[in-house]
């Protein structure tokens, strides 16, 4: 089974356990993969007995890679109509919004790789543990797409312009970085996930949230958790101010060369420069609006817009192209519908901001 389902006893209670459970390929997910986790919530959240959630990641590599891009892949070529690659972002978006407004607490325990997708599934726990040897990242601009499934929320409230920055470079952030910036809440040993879990079937949980949330908040800031001091450096402590000025400005083309030509003497900076130059113009942009945009939005209307982008994304060559160019044929040599970001028409642009959806028409209503 591709997520494993559990509902463990505690002395009074049980919680409620997901692992996804696809270490070949990271966990990346797929609409089975989501059905299950959304129908268990579903399920949960009317079941008195479960009071708390748990999800976690089977496997040394990570938590989740993201969405199932080999699978998107054939359905963009396989059909004429995105609409089947389409109900794969439906799930997720209504998935991951579900989880943001869960009505009991959640905790993600992330390990390893936690990308796009991944990311966007972590971010939506009520508590978020990381390992000592977690990477995060949004790569999207390297294949076509933008950070996705709920990114244009949570990007937008790191310091810094760092959300910008994120996601016109896919830099890879560290588990100190992840902290530093409250992407995440804590440190966990990574040996200790088990330990974790008895821990929480000692106690007794009420079935009532803000008790039992309280009590989670207690035993996770009282658990032995990492030494601080024995994690990797900070790659943002040595770069956010260089981020901050040189992502400053109202023109993006400008804020791109800033960034491409900054002397800066960093392997990490220099992986995420090369990110940036082969990445997506079209991307780049959408990067660019989506942020802009959700600045005043609630967290619906942030899920709405992304899903009309990503509409728009399956409608157009560059997700295709850059599927085969990164995982398919490894050419490494994506062949961009327009090569410059100066090239691209505001008309492209705004066509992925359309439609509005309602409440009446919102595509996450699934039946």
């Amino acid at each position: 089974m591709s997520v494993e389902v559990q509902e463990i006893p505690c002395r009074q209670g049980h919680i409620g356990l997901l692992t996804l459970n696809s270490p070949a390929t990271v966990n990346a997910l797929t609409q089975e993969m989501i059905v299950v986790i959304s129908d268990s919530l579903e399920r949960w959240a009317s079941d008195e007995r479960i009071c708390i959630v748990v999800i976690r990641g089977a496997g040394e590599k990570g938590f989740c890679a993201g969405g199932d891009i080999r699978d998107l892949y054939q359905s963009l070529t396989g059909s004429a109509n995105p609409e089947a690659a389409f109900s794969v972002f439906r799930h997720e978006y209504a998935l991951d919004y579900t989880l943001h407004r869960f009505p009991k607490p959640v905790v993600g325990i992330g390990h390893g790789i936690i990308m796009g997708g991944g990311l966007g599934l972590f971010s939506a726990c009520r508590y978020r543990l990381l390992t000592p040897d977690a990477t995060l990242a949004m790569p999207e601009i390297t294949i076509g797409l933008f950070p996705d499934v709920g990114s244009s929320w949570f990007l937008n409230r790191l310091p810094g312009r760092l959300g910008l920055f994120m996601g016109l470079t896919g830099c890879r952030l560290n588990i100190s970085d992840a902290l530093r910036v409250g992407l995440a809440d804590m440190a966990l040993p990574a040996s200790d996930q088990q330990g974790l879990l008895s821990r929480l079937q000692e106690e007794h949980w009420s079935g009532h949230k803000e008790a039992d949330d309280s009590r989670l908040f207690s035993i996770l800031n009282q658990h032995e958790l990492e030494d601080y001091r024995a994690l990797p450096a900070s790659q943002l402590e040595l770069h956010e101010r260089d981020i901050a000025k040189l992502c400053a400005g109202s023109s993006l083309p400008r804020i791109v060369d800033q960034l491409l030509t900054a002397r800066i003497d960093s392997d990490w900076w220099q992986a995420s420069m090369k990110t940036l130059k082969g990445g997506c113009p079209v991307s780049a942009w959408l990067i660019w609006n989506q942020l802009w945009k959700a600045q005043q939005m609630s967290l619906k209307d942030v899920f709405r817009m992304e899903l009309a982008m990503v509409w728009e994304c399956l409608r157009r060559p560059d997700l295709t192209e850059g599927i085969r160019a990164r995982l398919i044929d490894r050419d490494q040599n994506p062949q961009w519908s327009f090569s410059r970001i100066e090239d691209v028409p505001d008309a492209v642009i705004d066509a992925h901001f359309l439609p509005v959806w309602n409440d009446q028409t919102d595509p996450m209503q699934l039946e």
